[in-house]
């Protein structure tokens, strides 16, 4: 048997190279979302003075939580409706924040759900 050494031979290596590879993007994608920041805005549709603007990172944490003039000046905290409205406010930029880190993930991440190395199910 000249020439026979054993093993799987460089395939295998190939394989353990070709994941190793696709960790390191993974985690590169990772701590981009991280840095990046997502916006998630109610009560106007845009940043504006009625608005709720919640600030976040691509991984759903919120750094900071913004009220425009108009909505301090039209707050009453001892009026329980206005209290729901704000709740309901701060809730909807939530949301619409957590929407936009959900697209951004999956721009970032989504191409290794799909990754899959040959000869693996």
């Amino acid at each position: 048997m000249a020439g026979y050494r054993g093993g799987m031979g460089g395939g295998m290596n190939n394989l353990v190279k070709q994941a190793q590879k696709i960790q390191e993007q993974m985690q590169a994608a990772e701590k981009e979302l991280e840095e990046l920041e997502v916006v998630g805005l109610s009560g106007g549709g845009e940043e504006g003075d009625e608005t709720v603007v919640i600030y976040m990172n691509g991984k759903k944490v919120i750094n900071g939580v913004e009220f425009g003039s108009k909505i301090s000046q039209m707050i009453d905290l001892n009026d329980e409706e206005d209290v729901e409205m704000l709740e309901d406010l701060i809730l909807a930029a939530i949301n619409d924040g957590y929407k936009k880190a959900d697209e951004l993930y999956e721009e970032k991440m989504g191409k290794f759900g799909s990754a899959s190395l040959p000869g693996f199910m």
